[in-house]
């Protein structure tokens, strides 16, 4: 339940320029880079994925107008990340470091996926 005013964020584990997998929907095992994440709705932008097409009247931001391609957004449950080891689609999981420093990990080769 939520109070008048709050906005609720979904938590994720998929972060701007993962490389992901369709796992449902028309799009289904396409693969693509996270462009963007929006958690408020829950919604990920993948490239070449889900491309819808614009009409675009002239105007100052687009000098000639017509028809303009963009990626439009998914639901985040309809994505795997693929682990760059395995190269499969796989689960996400969190652990912390001996330092102390949270990190993801893939569940099935148990390598960790952030940089850091």
């Amino acid at each position: 339940m939520t109070r008048e005013g709050s906005v609720d964020t979904i938590k994720t584990r998929i972060k701007k320029n993962d490389i992901v997998q369709v796992i449902s929907g028309k799009q289904k095992s396409e693969k693509g880079k996270v462009l963007r994440v929006d958690r408020e709705k829950g919604r990920i932008f993948v490239e070449r994925v889900n491309v819808i097409k614009r009409h675009v009247k002239p105007s100052a931001a687009h000098r000639q107008g017509g028809i303009i391609e963009k990626e439009g957004p998914i639901h985040i449950s309809n994505v795997m990340l693929i682990c760059p080891k395995c190269k499969l689609p796989v689960k996400i999981g969190k652990r912390a470091l001996e330092d102390g420093t949270k990190v993801r990990y893939c569940r099935k080769c148990d390598e960790i996926l952030d940089d850091k």
